[in-house]
């Protein structure tokens, strides 16, 4: 993997993962589509002064992008979290509905990583003016929500009759991956920060020691 230093090279490392999954067909591409679209419309939003502070936005986006990448990289060593060690054995395990690898990669990256992200680009003392942009955040993976589920139905196309059927096609990704993820990403972040470094490593088991209740705290 090369060395992180800008979005773009976010982007080309993405590109790769993508192409590899794509010559593989390997289902671990979905999650690495999915987060190329989120991670190119961060980039716009910097171009367009959509943050309060585009430096750091773009140093939030590479740390965040760097533990996913390092995961994936070193998927094979057992040396990774517990949350990406179990969405990635789930992909070799079972052959699950696009939905859920989505989500898998989801629960891993969003709950853990990005709450670890945040307070290393911003310590306690300057969280509270991350917050506004940490939103932001969310909100472009919510502008993304339809053109995923689109895609996915046209994929899939039992997907849509299901959404459609619970009342939660519109919803459902909103629910789980924005508004569940972001809130509980966001206390974590704080924890994390006002927790002295040499107590991370314990703060980020205890996280992790969650499991599949991760999503809901």
């Amino acid at each position: 993997m090369r060395k992180l230093k800008t979005i773009e090279d976010v982007l080309a490392e993405l590109d790769e993962i993508i192409k590899i999954s794509e010559e593989k067909n390997d289902p671990l591409g979905y999650f690495a589509v999915l987060y190329r679209r989120v991670t190119w419309k961060v980039k716009e939003g910097i171009s367009l002064n959509q943050f309060d502070d585009g430096v750091r936005m773009e140093q939030l986006d590479i740390i965040f992008a760097k533990r996913y990448l390092d995961a994936y990289y070193n998927r094979s060593s057992g040396n990774i979290s517990q949350s990406w060690e179990k969405a990635f054995a789930l992909s070799r395990n079972y052959w699950p509905v696009i939905l859920q690898h989505l989500l898998i990669g989801i629960n891993a990256h969003i709950n853990l990583d990005l709450g670890i992200a945040a307070a290393q680009v911003s310590r306690q003392r300057q969280m509270l003016h991350l917050e506004h942009d940490f939103n932001r955040i969310n909100a472009i993976l919510a502008s993304l929500v339809e053109e995923v589920q689109q895609n996915m139905s046209s994929i899939w196309p039992p997907l849509k009759r299901i959404l459609l059927k619970t009342g939660e096609y519109d919803n459902l990704l909103v629910d789980f991956s924005m508004r569940i993820a972001r809130d509980g990403a966001w206390r974590f972040a704080n924890t994390l920060a006002a927790t002295p470094e040499k107590g991370w490593k314990e703060c980020i088991a205890i996280r992790e020691s969650r499991g599949g209740k991760i999503w809901f705290n």
